[in-house]
């Protein structure tokens, strides 16, 4: 028997049976009882505002799957670029599948030098890599007039791959204009994460950028920010998407939406609260104005997630073999005694709160050389691929545009009054 509820409207004494759906219960349904009644759901808490067979995300169980995929399985034995293909097509590649798509996004990396020089150079000196980037991917989408047309699946097909394949080049030239650097031309010799980390640091010797630990250990860390359901620049995508506007329009509102501290920048404000407490010594005070009020603790708890966020474990590995090259983070021991102490206080274990992805992800991009305001553009480098398989399944469902309802509490019907009659 299928799973159902009834809703009674009081007013009336009417009644309706509405099944249960993948765990949803249809609003269309909710309407044909109470047409003139909306849900009201301040930041979509409980609105589920899409169908998407792209990830799952269970965050009491600590669970995060890519197309059905376990997220430890794919971190453990696959790279970010079958994972995109993954997310893009719904299944793993073949061989042949994965040596063509490599060979695709490898030769799709070069961004237009019209691009390069006359519109990058026009920033200003001090200009954030991250607002460098929103602006980058926007202005793509001038130099590919026919991105437009959205219902051509091989014109989505080339878009796809352009953007996959251009962000790290996009990326490494915002990072290098705001050091002063000179461009890196991207080597297509060179694997993804290994010629990213080419064109950011070359000529640099300070960073053992070549050294293939830290390109595995950036592979791994794109793997795991590749996708993760319905999160602020996802539905972002998502909503301005269904303007059928072009994926590189789109993509740069879910970089802008990436850019808010609360969504792409908490990594970084990790690494700042780190360096505010200074010193292990400092840890149990610090852990104390926190209960008290008078402190955050960045990098613990999440809104869904209500156990140990699962890429937590996979970054904690993952930062040990890359300190074996570049040396102990010297925030490191400060943040293993804060996660010791945490996870040891009831305060935090009655609120389930746990380290997430951005514990000690920032940990591992300071460690490698990469500077604080790069970080949310390491971020949006490997979710473009989730945002692409998220508007492509979007325009494949033919979504409606999204149209949201408000609640109106403003002032009721009033006459206009002449300036002079105003109080």
């Amino acid at each position: 028997m299928a799973e159902s509820i009834t809703i009674t409207d009081n007013r009336t004494g009417d009644s309706i049976e509405i099944p249960i759906d993948n765990g949803g219960v249809a609003a269309t349904e909710w309407h044909k009882l109470l047409p003139d009644i909306w849900f009201y759901d301040p930041a979509f808490m409980q609105t589920a505002a899409c169908a998407s067979a792209v990830s799952y995300l269970d965050g009491d169980a600590g669970i995060l799957r890519y197309r059905g995929y376990p997220i430890d399985q794919l971190a453990e034995k696959s790279t970010y670029l079958e994972v995109a293909y993954l997310l893009q097509f719904g299944e793993l590649p073949n061989a042949k599948q994965f040596e063509d798509w490599t060979r695709e996004i490898t030769y799709h990396t070069y961004i237009h030098e019209n691009l390069r020089k006359r519109f990058m150079d026009g920033f200003h000196y001090d200009a954030h890599p991250m607002g460098m980037l929103v602006s980058g991917v926007a202005a793509l989408s001038t130099f590919y007039p026919e991105a437009k047309d959205i219902f051509d699946k091989e014109q989505r097909h080339k878009q796809i791959v352009r953007l996959i394949a251009k962000m790290p080049t996009i990326a490494a030239c915002a990072y290098r204009f705001s050091q002063g650097m000179p461009f890196i031309y991207p080597d297509n010799d060179m694997s993804f994460t290994a010629n990213f980390l080419r064109m950011m640091f070359e000529p640099r010797r300070d960073v053992d950028w070549n050294d293939p630990v830290l390109a595995k250990a950036l592979d791994v860390l794109f793997i795991l920010h590749a996708d993760h359901e319905q999160n602020c620049s996802t539905t972002t995508m998502r909503v301005v998407g269904s303007s059928h506007t072009d994926p590189y329009t789109a993509t740069s509102a879910a970089c802008a939406g990436l850019y808010g501290p609360r969504h792409g920048g908490a990594n970084e404000q990790v690494i700042r609260m780190l360096m505010e407490i200074g010193s292990i010594d400092n840890v149990e005070d610090f852990i104390k104005g926190v209960k008290s009020g008078s402190g955050r603790l960045q990098g613990f708890g999440h809104r869904v997630y209500k156990n140990y966020d699962p890429r937590a474990r996979i970054i904690k590995k993952t930062a040990d073999e890359v300190f074996e090259v570049t040396g102990k983070n010297p925030l490191l021991d400060i943040a293993l005694k804060l996660e010791e102490v945490a996870l040891a206080d009831d305060y935090f274990i009655s609120r389930r709160l746990y380290p997430n992805v951005d514990f000690y992800s920032g940990l591992i991009y300071q460690a490698m050389g990469f500077p604080l305001d790069i970080f949310t553009v390491l971020f949006a480098i490997p979710r473009t691929s989730g945002w692409l398989a998220h508007w492509e399944e979007m325009l494949e469902q033919d979504s409606k545009i999204a149209r949201p309802r408000q609640l109106y509490i403003g002032a009721p019907e009033r006459d206009y009054a002449p300036i002079a009659n105003r109080g």
